[in-house]
């Protein structure tokens, strides 16, 4: 029986997990390596402060009516798109109205996670902290690792030829950036087509001489503001759509979201994405087409290689005079304080059951909470896995045999080939939906 929980990290993920450990009767103790909540949305000026820090000018993506945990509403007076001041304070209110700070120990670092001698019977884990320099050890009955997906900055400086060896200007992984007052007056090059890349390059283009924005794929923008002023995840993130997008064939699907992407700005004309984009990627900012608009963002093809002063583009092109190259490229995560037989099977979230359990083990007393990219909001995720695995804790629900997990995650990793053969072989349910669907559409 689940009584003990160790939670690591006091970040979005943590807080709620620790709030779900308590909801379910359990006793949880959150570890948290700096002096404070928040995670990622706590602020630092410095970069060199030790932590992920978001940047000053940042803006959330997702509207504070989509995003709060579902017990705790956001205040009526913080507007839809929050600063990370605001995201901050929200947390604060959260972690007093639950009383979620006693069981918190903060500047403690977990050092190891390692499954007790008897683990095959007690699901039990020894876990091994530090605090100020004293190590101290613990045993609970099962652990919630909070620590996120934003963990080690992905550098890929070997595909990008002359970076190391040849270019003579100042280069850094995106996560330095802290705002835009050091970039006065320079040509800055951003490689990267994500939010955070054009959410800097957006920020930049105020005060840099000129900013190029590098991407080696395509990408669809969307608005924070939507049709008559809402947010835009207010429209889009609805059970009708999502049922749409079940009932629909996927070319059909591709082709409204174009259309509706297109009714905004036309994206090819913008060289950002056309209808032959392999992908649908998209990102939130409103400010990037005018900024290009404006000339002062340049959109640009992949890097081919740096000289001294300039970068040379795969499509041939060159820009001279670079001065700054921040790497917007991502994250790799890495739980090194978990035993290397779990870390090996912690490739990516798609080796995890429903992205949460690692199926392998023979006592579901681990799980992952927020090492998943929704296209809501990550408090909403984190809430419901945190809710689930508590449960599960609990004793209120059981897991499949491992076997049984096992497949399910490999059958989940082999590619899906969405034909019309496939789509007959899962059932006649869809494709009656389907042909109801299009024969009244076209009726009307």
């Amino acid at each position: 029986m689940v009584h003990r929980v160790a939670v690591i990290g006091a970040g979005i993920s943590g807080l709620v997990a620790t709030k779900c450990c308590l909801d379910e009767g359990l006793e949880p103790t959150c570890f948290e390596r700096s002096e404070d909540i928040g995670g990622l949305w706590r602020f630092a000026d410095n970069a060199d402060c030790g932590r992920l820090s978001v940047y000053r000018s940042i803006i959330s993506n997702t509207s504070k009516e989509m995003s709060c945990f579902s017990d705790f509403p956001f205040p009526e007076d913080f507007p839809s798109f929050l600063p990370h001041s605001l995201f901050l304070e929200y947390f604060r209110m959260y972690a007093r109205h639950f009383q979620l700070l006693r069981h918190i120990r903060f500047k403690t670092t977990v050092i190891s996670v390692r499954k007790r001698p008897d683990f095959a019977t007690s699901g039990q884990w020894d876990v091994i902290t530090e605090t100020e320099g004293i190590q101290e050890s613990h045993i609970f009955d099962a652990v919630m690792v909070c620590a996120g997906i934003f963990q080690k900055p992905h550098l890929p400086l070997a595909s990008f030829p002359g970076i190391e060896t040849r270019f003579r200007g100042q280069y850094f992984h995106s996560l330095e950036y802290r705002d835009a007052a050091a970039f006065q007056g320079k040509r800055v090059l951003v490689i990267g087509l994500g939010n955070t890349a054009c959410d800097i390059a957006v920020d930049m283009s105020h005060v840099a001489a000129k900013v190029f924005l590098s991407a080696r794929s395509s990408t669809w923008v969307f608005s924070r503001v939507a049709n008559d002023g809402l947010p835009w995840d207010m429209l889009n993130t609805t059970r009708f759509n999502h049922f749409l997008e079940w009932l629909l064939p996927s070319a059909i699907m591709k082709r409204i979201k174009i259309w509706k992407m297109n009714s905004w700005f036309n994206h090819e004309i913008y060289g950002l994405a056309s209808a032959k984009s392999s992908n649908f990627k998209f990102i939130i900012n409103e400010a990037l087409p005018i900024c290009m608009l404006s000339g002062t963002i340049v959109l640009k093809s992949n890097v081919k290689e740096f000289t001294e002063t300039s970068a040379i583009f795969e499509d041939g092109t060159t820009e001279e005079n670079i001065d700054v190259v921040i790497f917007a490229t991502g994250y790799n995560f890495s739980f090194s304080f978990l035993e290397e037989s779990i870390c090996n099977q912690l490739k990516s979230n798609h080796t995890l059951y429903k992205c949460v359990f690692p199926p392998q083990l023979e006592r579901p007393t681990l799980a992952v909470i927020g090492l998943v990219q929704l296209t809501g909001s990550v408090m909403v995720g984190a809430e419901i896995q945190a809710r689930w695995v508590t449960g599960v804790f609990a004793g209120a629900y059981k897991l499949p045999p491992s076997s049984k997990m096992m497949a399910e995650v490999s059958k989940k990793q082999l590619p899906v080939k969405r034909s019309l053969h496939v789509t007959l072989q899962q059932g006649s349910l869809r494709e009656l939906s389907q042909l109801v669907f299009l024969a009244t559409w076209w009726l009307l």
